[in-house]
């Protein structure tokens, strides 16, 4: 049944980027310049969440949802259609701003029956292929969560997770101190059962969100666990991504653009 469903992919982008105010646009299509595993020659920037689309088209994923809020406009904007990218991409407003399971949930009642692709639009992954990845591991043993993993560089607050050696995922641990485990996650995939337990998440803690600290997907994901379901994790990438929704992480992002830009004027003059 796992395999018959259609993969569809969701993007949160109705973040306010207060981490790194101002900026002359939406983070999501902030131009960064970053060389993939496969690529080659002088580095052109494109939109940050330019290299999450393509990654699901990669994978053959053609229909993704944007989640917007309201003003996000030049998004749609510079994106489009999805035209460009060989991508259908079809854009929903968030209409309770608090945090990215909100967000998510606002696209539940078109992903119900589907597979769901998830990645972040603020996050510059290297390698193409991570959810083709994904979706090969769960066509063959199948999760409600897939999660896919990074490594984490020491002193990082990011989500850690705790992973058994058949791939379980024991507990994610949101933003921790613990030096000890060094895998992230960046993107994942999963079935309706959670899709499910997002829509049931909002409906519950929307009466107290307000009054209440912003969840993140790692706390939901971590609520699942304890509520019985099977979350995994693989690894899909030997090199951290980079997020430019932190100010490191714009100006590490940045500092690769430069390296990547004289490497490719170096080949040009060799």
């Amino acid at each position: 049944m796992a395999a018959e469903r259609d993969v569809v992919g969701v993007v949160p982008a109705a973040g306010r980027a207060t981490r790194i105010s101002p900026l002359p646009c939406s983070k999501e299509i902030y131009p960064v310049g970053f060389r993939s595993g496969l690529e080659t020659g002088a580095v052109r920037p494109k939109a940050a969440c330019t290299y999450l689309l393509e990654r699901m088209c990669f994978a053959s994923i053609t229909k993704v949802y944007v989640v917007l809020r309201d003003g996000k406009w030049d998004i749609p904007a510079y994106l489009r259609g999805g035209e460009q990218l060989g991508i259908e991409l079809a854009y929903l407003i968030a209409d309770l701003p608090f945090g990215a399971p909100y967000t998510v949930g606002r696209a539940v009642p078109f992903v119900r029956n589907a597979t769901v692709a998830f990645g972040f639009p603020d996050m510059i992954y290297r390698s193409e292929d991570i959810f083709a990845r994904l979706l090969e591991r769960q066509a063959v043993r199948p999760a409600d969560i897939l999660l896919g993993l990074f490594p984490v560089e020491a002193g990082r607050q990011v989500d850690i997770l705790d992973v058994q050696d058949d791939g379980r995922v024991r507990q994610v641990v949101v933003q921790p101190p613990d030096a000890r485990l060094r895998s992230t996650w960046g993107v994942a995939v999963w079935t309706p059962s959670f899709s499910e337990f997002i829509d049931a998440y909002v409906r519950d803690h929307a009466a107290t969100a307000a009054a209440e600290p912003e969840p993140s997907m790692g706390s939901v994901i971590q609520q699942a666990i304890e509520a019985g379901l099977r979350v995994e994790a693989i690894r899909v990438c030997d090199t951290p991504y980079v997020d430019i929704g932190t100010p490191e992480g714009l100006l590490e992002a940045h500092r690769r653009a430069i390296r990547c830009d004289e490497h490719g004027r170096n080949e040009h003059t060799t």
